[in-house]
């Protein structure tokens, strides 16, 4: 990663049940892609196959090194019930040290 580029990031996703978002969530802390992942319900107004829905779901809000993304987002298309699951990665330009020297303690798979 070059140096100017953030280490780490917040990786967004949305699923229909919570149910379905704790497996995901369990499953990617499991297999150290993430550090941790937070669990919110949200109402979600989108556009699918041209009709406007309006659904409850659930959102991940997923701490991680962006350099587990490709990782990162295949687990969640192999574990989502969505056609287009949403998989958003933010970077994270500050924050305070230890807490992400956890994440990368958390993400590094050789520990």
């Amino acid at each position: 990663m070059d140096a100017n580029e953030p280490e780490y990031g917040i990786v967004l996703v949305t699923a229909g049940s919570p149910e379905e978002a704790e497996a995901i969530a369990r499953t990617l802390v499991e297999h150290r892609l993430t550090a941790c992942v937070t669990l919110l319900p949200v109402r979600s107004v989108y556009s699918w196959q041209g009709e406007v829905h309006a659904d409850e779901e659930w959102q991940l809000i997923a701490k991680t090194e962006l350099a587990q993304f490709p990782s990162l987002e295949a687990k969640i298309r192999e574990l989502h019930s969505y056609e287009v699951p949403e998989i958003i990665a933010l970077p994270i330009v500050a924050g305070s040290q230890p807490y992400l020297n956890w994440i990368g303690e958390q993400t590094h798979r050789s520990i």
